[in-house]
């Protein structure tokens, strides 16, 4: 099922469409506002259409890149336990992948907003925050990654329990946030857990993202799986947010409201939903999906995309400040009010458009970039200063997303560029060209 290289596909071709679903969800979501031709902000789908909520049940993919991710780590991870080492030497490894080019679009970004600062560029205004926001994935994913070995464990010694015991401890988060005194309240349920601030829920921030790693685990050692499971998890996951919606939770499965009227800030019991849902379609998929890559052109697509994870992540929002410029210079309706009204669907077509054009020599400059630097090569042994690029690189990117590219990038450069230096070995980068990109095997 590896194909010729030995090499599994499948966990690669869902990556690769999970990044295709992110990448136009987040210019789907974009909703250039222009007075007098000029863009002068951007609205977010979510906030002008009530409808949208639903369509986030399919677009929220971090449950499913964090369970492929697991999956593929389950074995390494594995062997590392069993040989005794339990030192995160991998995990820095990893972290210096994700930090190297980051550094490099943040350093972008910083010049962008210094210009934009002393020049009066207005463009980079309007799509400010939503530069570097999407870095939290990056942040969340880090956090997992570094408990996997817990997760393995707990795998080995509990199976699906470890499973149900997460799945216990999300719910019951959510309760005590929530204030439930009595069993007539669950019955608003989501309506008391959204209504308060975060408080005890932000458990749910490592719990419910450490959910779809354990299951990942678990389907791995093949303690599921099949058509007919798959088939139960798709249902028991629609079945699971239609009841979430009843009780209360927002519909949509992204949001970033701090106040907690969301299902990600922090996250809630109705997020596991999606879970189950994209689980489901993994594995009721499986077999039709592994046939097609046999075929040498799908197995091709697949690992074009897959070398270009990380740099398509991570740029594919800033294509849209050339993709503005070019729609106002062109006339094109990128602003086209609200769904319902006409054009607005076309409107979405164009800037999408725009945005496929615009990404194109901007992926170009960037892989010609990264491809020509040397790769470094993570420590082989945890020391304080691995701890602390560990520390430099949570709160770079805590910082980006916080403050936005104005000043955001510039501050949030200083830690991750800290990070990069710190969490590589002392011995000096070899000659090899970086293949840094979205996790394929994290051990």
């Amino acid at each position: 099922m590896g194909g010729r290289s030995g090499r599994d596909r499948y966990p690669d071709a869902l990556r690769a469409g999970a990044l295709l679903v992110v990448v136009f969800g987040h210019w789907i979501a974009t909703l250039p506002r222009l007075v007098d031709g000029r863009m002068v902000e951007t609205e977010h789908l979510l906030t002008v259409w009530d409808g949208a909520g639903i369509l986030t049940w399919g677009l929220q993919v971090v449950p499913l890149f964090v369970f492929v991710s697991a999956a593929v780590s389950t074995e390494g991870a594995a062997r590392r336990i069993q040989a005794g080492d339990r030192q995160l030497t991998w995990w820095a490894g990893r972290a210096l992948s994700l930090a190297r080019p980051s550094v490099t679009y943040l350093a972008v970004l910083a010049v962008m907003a210094v210009i934009a600062r002393y020049s009066g560029g207005r463009l980079l205004g309007p799509l400010d925050q939503s530069l570097t926001v999407h870095l939290w994935f990056l942040l969340m994913l880090l956090a997992v990654q570094a408990l996997l070995p817990l997760s393995v464990g707990a795998d080995t010694r509990f199976g699906l329990r470890a499973v149900v015991g997460l799945l216990v401890m999300t719910a019951l988060a959510d309760v005590l946030r929530a204030g439930v005194s009595s069993p007539g309240q669950l019955r608003e349920l989501g309506t008391l857990v959204t209504g308060t601030g975060g408080g005890i829920g932000w458990v749910n921030v490592l719990v419910v993202w450490l959910l779809p790693q354990q299951l990942g685990i678990a389907w791995k050692r093949g303690r599921f799986g099949g058509l007919r499971s798959g088939l139960v998890l798709l249902v028991a996951g629609l079945v699971w947010l239609g009841s979430a919606v009843a009780v209360g939770y927002p519909v949509a499965m992204v949001g970033g409201d701090l106040a907690g009227n969301s299902n990600v800030l922090p996250p809630t019991l109705a997020l596991v939903g999606v879970m189950w849902v994209q689980v489901g379609v993994v594995l009721a998929f499986e077999g039709p999906a592994r046939r097609a890559l046999e075929q040498r052109a799908v197995g091709k697509v697949v690992g074009i995309l897959g070398a270009l994870g990380m740099p398509l992540y991570l740029w594919h929002k800033l294509a849209e400040l050339p993709a503005a410029w070019l729609g106002e210079r062109v006339g094109a309706p990128i602003d086209a009010g609200v769904p319902g009204e006409a054009g607005f669907w076309l409107g979405r077509l164009s800037w999408i458009v725009l945005c496929l054009v615009m990404v194109a020599p901007v992926m170009i400059a960037v892989v010609a970039f990264e491809t020509r630097r040397k790769r470094s090569v993570p420590p082989t042994t945890v020391t304080w200063a691995t701890l602390a690029g560990g520390v430099a690189l949570f709160a770079g990117i805590v910082v980006a997303m916080g403050l936005g590219a104005q000043p955001g990038a510039v501050f949030g450069l200083l830690g991750v560029a800290g990070a990069s230096l710190l969490l590589r070995s002392r011995e000096g980068p070899t000659s090899e060209p970086s293949t840094d990109q979205l996790p394929r095997e994290q051990v």
